[in-house]
């Protein structure tokens, strides 16, 4: 079931999206070559919990952290480690939710360490323009489906792969809540029977990107996901709400 959020329900969102806003803001200065992912997992759990917020994911069906962070080829829910350590031309990306007030509000940046290819550079810019493209689409009246094609559109004109096997999705007192928003469109598939788009939903839009092909495998963690072929993926996501005035980013500024 499908659950619209009032005006008020909206406006806590919003406010734990502002945590996650400081978040990304402080990672912007912090993550740079010679420091681990645990310790950009230690940074985003002390932000949010100085909020009196509670990291969304730390033990969500098990999971030890409370940032998914996933280094170049590792596409979502890399595990934080004190053993992994980031080098120049890397690429990381950084999952995060925050939980107060009985809401969440959930948000994925991809950041370059240091100087990084042109491809990389280039997957990185294409992967967030493409999650303002299907933005764009959440229209009172649309489909959600209208969200997938915009986003696997542009990004397959740009030349690269959009992930499948992942996908966004609603969300509000529960972390994951109906309706799942894919970042593609299966050929012949009827737009008309994904959900109407109305006034009150609030989604989790999150384009995962790869070089290559878009295919992924799920390492022996039992968590992290890497592109089949190796090469680099990324990650950009904002919590958004529909409204009468158009779409809310509530993770953005």
């Amino acid at each position: 079931m499908i659950y619209l959020k009032s005006n008020s329900e909206i406006a806590l969102i919003r406010e734990n999206g502002k945590i996650l806003v400081e978040v990304f803001e402080k990672l912007d200065s912090f993550i740079r070559a010679g420091i681990s992912t645990k310790d950009i997992d230690k940074l985003v759990e002390n932000v949010i919990t100085s909020h009196s917020a509670l990291p969304s994911f730390k033990g969500y069906r098990g999971f030890p952290a409370s940032a998914c962070v996933s280094v170049n080829c590792e596409v979502v829910h890399g595990i934080p480690s004190s053993d992994r350590v980031l080098k120049d031309g890397d690429i990381v990306s950084v999952d995060i939710g925050a939980f107060r007030n009985g809401f969440h509000s959930d948000a994925a940046r991809t950041y370059a360490v240091g100087e990084v290819s042109d491809i990389a550079k280039k997957l990185i810019d294409v992967t967030e323009r493409s999650f303002f493209e299907g933005a764009e689409c959440a229209k009172i009246g649309g489909r959600v489906a209208d969200i997938s094609a915009a986003v696997q559109g542009y990004v397959e004109a740009n030349g690269f792969g959009i992930v499948r096997d992942m996908q966004g999705h609603g969300l509000g007192r529960s972390l994951h809540e109906a309706p799942n928003v894919p970042n593609y469109v299966e050929k012949g598939f009827g737009v008309k029977l994904t959900p109407k788009i109305k006034k009150g939903l609030v989604l989790a839009i999150e384009p995962m990107v790869s070089e290559g092909d878009w295919r992924i495998k799920t390492l022996s963690n039992g968590w992290t996901t890497v592109t089949c072929d190796g090469k680099l993926a990324a990650h950009y996501e904002n919590t958004i709400a529909v409204t009468d005035n158009g779409v809310a980013i509530l993770t953005l500024d």
